[in-house]
């Protein structure tokens, strides 16, 4: 995901993305691509970046949480298991905490 295209101010804070998610590929493989997303958090992120979640298309990449945190102006989850699932044509947002 190019984070450079992501106008996080420009998007709204909402509910339903991980329903829209797991109606869209069933449960399993919901699991599975937020699983993949926190992974390449672990793998390639650090303690300034958050895993997001393209909602469409299931592409993954990192967001600098103070990047975030500036954008939306709410306080984020620091913890491992934090996931941001986004809509990009939408330009929704829905910032999940994950048990690992």
């Amino acid at each position: 995901m190019d984070v450079h295209d992501l106008d996080l101010a420009a998007c709204t804070p909402v509910n339903h993305l991980w329903g829209e998610l797991v109606e869209l590929l069933g449960l399993e493989r919901s699991t599975r691509a937020a699983q993949q997303a926190l992974d390449l958090q672990a793998m390639r992120g650090s303690t300034s970046t958050l895993p997001a979640l393209l909602v469409e298309t299931c592409g993954m990449g990192l967001v600098e949480r103070g990047a975030l945190r500036r954008a939306m102006g709410l306080p984020w989850p620091e913890g491992p298991g934090a996931l941001l699932l986004i809509s990009r044509p939408r330009q929704e947002l829905q910032l999940l905490q994950l048990e690992r």
